[in-house]
């Protein structure tokens, strides 16, 4: 990070799952933070995240975290979809970066501001462990609430991720409104002619 240099991290969370939106978060963190336990969020445990969503809350410059809906990942397609919820969270951001730090590989330019795509970059550079973070622990309760209005895709403990169980729901009740109708639902079923 150059000195004086505003610089946002983004990351999405979700892009895997069969249901419930992407959601991405935008990070600004003051120039000397350091938390020895932030790092890509998928390597630590549930306790670890919502320890650091409160500490990152409370420390960023400024935050936000938004979300794609599955009707707009059908359209948009997962990948566009991720990088429109980013640019959302960018939009609500207090103040306008100089440099958007983005995990992965692929982004659209937002506004005029420059920006760096890094692949692994949660594991990285702290603003994007920070967005990571953000994501998913947002992710994980919007999941947990959709979980209580349909609670046969046990969303509670799989967030909307292809697992057995998941799967076996979609296979016995079918789809509902969050799904992605874009995705893979089941696996086709192959037929051994003899």
């Amino acid at each position: 990070m150059e000195a004086g240099r505003i610089e946002a991290g983004c990351d999405e969370a979700g892009r895997g799952c069969l249901a419930g939106p992407v959601t991405a978060a935008a990070v600004i963190l003051p120039a000397d933070f350091h938390h020895p336990l932030l790092n890509d969020s998928k390597k630590m445990t549930e306790k670890t995240r919502e320890e650091l969503r409160e500490i990152i809350i409370r420390e960023a410059v400024s935050w936000a975290v938004e979300t794609c809906t599955p009707k707009e990942i059908d359209k948009l397609n997962i990948l566009w979809a991720s990088v429109a919820a980013m640019h959302k969270a960018l939009l609500k951001l207090k103040l306008t970066p100089d440099h958007i730090l983005v995990d992965g590989n692929r982004f659209k330019p937002y506004k005029k501001v420059k920006h760096t795509c890094v692949i692994q970059g949660d594991g990285k550079y702290m603003s994007i462990a920070a967005a990571s973070v953000l994501a998913k622990t947002f992710r994980d309760d919007m999941m947990r609430e959709l979980h209580k209005k349909f609670p046969v895709y046990g969303w509670d403990q799989n967030k909307g991720y292809p697992t057995g169980i998941h799967r076996q729901a979609i296979e016995h009740h079918g789809s509902c409104l969050h799904h992605r109708k874009s995705f893979t639902l089941l696996p086709v079923q192959t037929e051994l002619m003899f």
